[in-house]
């Protein structure tokens, strides 16, 4: 007998839905109600006044209170504000027969977490639980049926996509989903994650046969760095219409995602990804963008705004002059401005000369925050921890656009009902995996990329370019060779091998050949009409 009381007692638990104190001074003519819920697994303890509900509420952690607004006593309201000082996260369902707006507003003011009207159904009471009790579960549930519904399908798309569209389509699809499951805290997040780890994998073979071709037959590439100002720009310049044009620095399309929900509010979007030229580094694909040109064109053409890999000069020192020779190519008497945002007082001292930049057809600013945080997290054991994962970076971007004035930039330009364009030269990718390379003192530093004369490596483990000219990339030496690591590797000199590995592993990179590095976010913003 024991026995079967005890197990009796444990299956009660294990079925039990949910803990609920129902607060209502017509408590017995809701007993119909209280009965269906506890048929449904929940356990509900009831009060007939605000009072009592307090003090239940010290005793006892309830899942959910159901709160009559109007009663004797203390009123639904008052009742609210006191439970809320003794568990401030509790939800609370306000029931009652009031419809007055006023009462509404101080409820919805006073955050409940559902506001229903008398008489209610039960069912009415039922999907209020399953919102505010079990959301997470159902959510995770429904997110993780539907993403292996699809998981053999994305399996399929990895050995499927044959042209950059098709990998475009399929970056967008697990960004998606790295998204939910992210969202839902779900534990397929190891299995997306091979997924991605398979697609990159896919994709390195796919550049590496393509890319090339791409250099030497242009009209073959998909839309590229180069390209960026006359697909995105120079038509709305044409048309008559002042813009902006945004530079994100190192900004992924996960990213974008993320930050583009906070923009929602001012503007609508046209969203396309494009293709970042090699090395994905800023001296390169930025340079490009603003040019119009390839790294290896700039360098013979302008070779005093191109600064070669080991000169101690900035990098990204010419960018506005390489703007005016791009509007000089194409005789285009447009007035543009450039800017370069670095920091916080940067970001405010455009704010206070934001008024100057309306009477440029364009204005160009570049924003370096998302950049440096990942330096950051090389260098920095606080940030390391901060930003260990994808999605803990992410949070890291959108906490920090949430509180500085570059939202403020996006909300004074949305004022203007002028067009957004925002871009970025590069993404970055998490790396894992060491490999061995060797190189001379004059090789650069960059853990994705490598140039210089007589490299050591294996061939099998990178994308090599042995004859930088086919690929429009600068030759200081005539035996320079450029190389890439793929996926999620990463460059280690053989000197120091252990140490330098472990120092920079899970850091993130940018330079080489990756989806997250080189299928990047080109978005159109447009303002928001507002009444």
């Amino acid at each position: 007998m024991r026995n079967r009381v005890l197990k009796t007692t444990i299956l009660n638990e294990m079925n039990k839905n949910g803990t609920l104190l129902w607060v209502d001074d017509e408590i017995d003519i809701l007993r119909a109600h209280i009965l269906f819920l506890e048929n449904k697994g929940y356990e509900v303890d009831t009060v007939t006044n605000g009072g009592d509900a307090v003090v239940r509420c010290r005793e006892k952690n309830y899942d959910l209170v159901l709160l009559d607004e109007n009663m004797l006593g203390l009123s639904g309201l008052e009742t609210l504000a006191l439970i809320k000082d003794i568990d401030s996260n509790i939800p609370v369902v306000m029931v009652t027969k009031n419809e007055e707006e006023n009462i509404m507003d101080q409820a919805i003011g006073s955050k409940i977490a559902d506001y229903l009207i008398k008489p209610v159904h039960p069912n009415q009471i039922l999907l209020t639980l399953k919102k505010n009790i079990h959301k997470h579960d159902i959510v995770e549930a429904e997110t993780n049926r539907n993403y292996q519904q699809n998981f053999a399908r994305i399996g399929s798309r990895i050995n499927d996509s044959f042209t950059f569209d098709d990998w475009v389509e399929l970056y967008k699809e697990l960004v998606y989903w790295e998204l939910e499951l992210h969202e839902a805290d779900s534990n397929m997040n190891e299995l997306l994650a091979m997924q991605k780890n398979e697609a990159n994998k896919a994709f390195a073979k796919f550049i590496r046969k393509n890319y090339l071709e791409w250099m030497t037959e242009p009209e073959k590439a998909p839309l590229m760095s180069t390209g960026v100002f006359k697909h995105s720009v120079f038509p709305t310049l044409d048309a008559g219409e002042k813009m902006f044009l945004i530079v994100m620095d190192n900004f992924r399309y996960d990213q974008w995602r993320v930050l583009g929900a906070e923009l929602a509010e001012y503007f609508t979007f046209e969203e396309e990804l494009y293709c970042s030229i090699l090395p994905t580094a800023t001296q390169y694909a930025r340079n490009a963008i603003f040019s119009g040109l390839m790294p290896g064109k700039i360098c013979s053409m302008f070779p005093e705004l191109w600064v070669d890999e080991d000169s101690e000069e900035g990098k990204n020192v010419n960018e506005g002059p390489l703007i005016q020779t791009h509007f000089e190519r194409y005789r285009r008497k447009n007035s543009f401005s450039y800017h370069k945002i670095n920091d916080s007082q940067a970001a405010d001292k455009l704010m206070s000369q934001f008024k100057n930049l309306l009477t440029n057809d364009l204005n160009v600013i570049v924003i370096n925050f998302i950049d440096i945080m990942s330096h950051a997290k090389t260098d920095s054991k606080m940030m390391r921890e901060l930003a260990a994962d994808e999605a803990a970076y992410r949070s890291l971007i959108l906490s920090w656009f949430r509180h500085s004035s570059v939202r403020d930039l996006f909300r004074a330009m949305a004022a203007t009902g002028r067009k957004v364009v925002i871009t970025t030269d590069h993404g970055s990718v998490q790396v894992n995996n060491p490999i061995r390379i060797v190189g001379d003192r004059n090789t650069n530093t960059n853990l994705r990329y490598k140039l210089g004369r007589n490299l050591g490596y294996n061939p099998k483990e990178v994308f090599e370019i042995t004859e930088p000219e086919k690929a429009s990339l600068p030759s200081p030496n005539v035996s320079t060779a450029y190389v890439f690591a793929t996926e999620k590797d990463y460059f280690v000199y053989q000197n120091n091998f252990n140490s330098y590995a472990s120092y920079y592993k899970e850091t993130f990179q940018h330079g080489g050949v990756s989806l997250e590095e080189m299928v990047i976010p080109l978005i159109t913003l447009v303002p928001k009409k507002r009444q």
